[in-house]
């Protein structure tokens, strides 16, 4: 018996009104996994290394970072006259709190990478599991070299967005850019993190490359609701597992309507 490989209907997979609709179910789901105990305790995990791992930064980097800073701004002129006449008015001098401002602005960040780096590598397959067997238990692993890829693509997404944000940091003074590039960077970092390895185990490469073709806008709109939950401080503590339920949700029901959509000629 010999079977054709699979040939898709012509009818779009995921027009703007059924990926709004994907997007907000998604939410609704991963909003009742998020209350699972197993889900709750899941959170521990990335908040802890997060913590960790911003207080080494800090107490590693904080000195010879605000050093550097502090060398950096004694030769910008304009900062040097400010600061000056800032003090001669009685106010404050403006490097005490903008050198630690910039230093807090740096390391931060760094920090919620690596607790979304964490929600990636380890959290994810606890995500995946409890969520596949109890809501997609129909849909087989096709997945080839996950653990693999997982790793590969979240150190180069880390990689890029270090840069990123680094060689984006001048444009914070100007007022509205600081915000939207906070927004961007952190977008683009959830979005190819996270949906890849909410369907590297499951997916097929061809599925996974369709759908993230399909369903690029569905993907990156979860990564903005991500980004813009990040602005918020207390969401710190849960963003890195509700992200991950976000995107297994979405990614999964969009798979399993890619795989009932497909004709299998025999």
């Amino acid at each position: 018996m010999n079977q054709n490989p699979v040939t898709l209907p012509s009818q779009s997979l995921d027009p703007s009104s059924a990926m709004l609709d994907g997007v907000g179910r998604a939410c609704v789901r991963a909003l009742v996994s998020q209350c699972h105990p197993r889900m709750l305790f899941a959170l521990l995990l990335p908040f802890l290394i997060m913590f960790v791992g911003g207080s080494l930064l800090l107490w590693l980097a904080w000195t010879p970072l605000t050093q550097a800073l502090q060398n950096g701004l004694d030769g910008v002129g304009v900062v040097n006259r400010v600061d000056q006449w800032m003090v001669m008015a009685g106010l404050f001098s403006l490097k005490v709190w903008l050198i630690p401002l910039l230093a807090v602005v740096i390391l931060l960040p760094m920090a919620g990478i690596l607790g979304l780096v964490v929600a990636a590598i380890w959290v994810m397959p606890l995500v995946l599991s409890h969520v596949a067997s109890r809501e997609y238990p129909e849909l087989s692993r096709q997945g080839r070299h996950a653990w693999v890829g997982s790793i590969w693509n979240t150190l180069w997404v880390m990689c890029i967005f270090i840069i990123g944000w680094m060689l984006t940091l001048p444009l914070w003074l100007i007022p509205p850019l600081g915000v939207l590039l906070s927004v961007f960077w952190w977008a683009f970092a959830f979005t190819r993190i996270m949906r890849v390895d909410a369907l590297i185990e499951h997916a097929s490469p061809q599925e996974r490359k369709l759908l993230q073709q399909r369903c690029y806008g569905g993907f990156w709109s979860l990564g903005l609701i991500c980004a813009l939950l990040q602005l918020l401080p207390p969401a710190w503590l849960f963003l890195p597992v509700f992200s991950a339920l976000l995107f297994v949700h979405y990614g999964l029901d969009r798979l399993r309507r890619l795989r009932a959509e497909s004709i299998i000629d025999v």
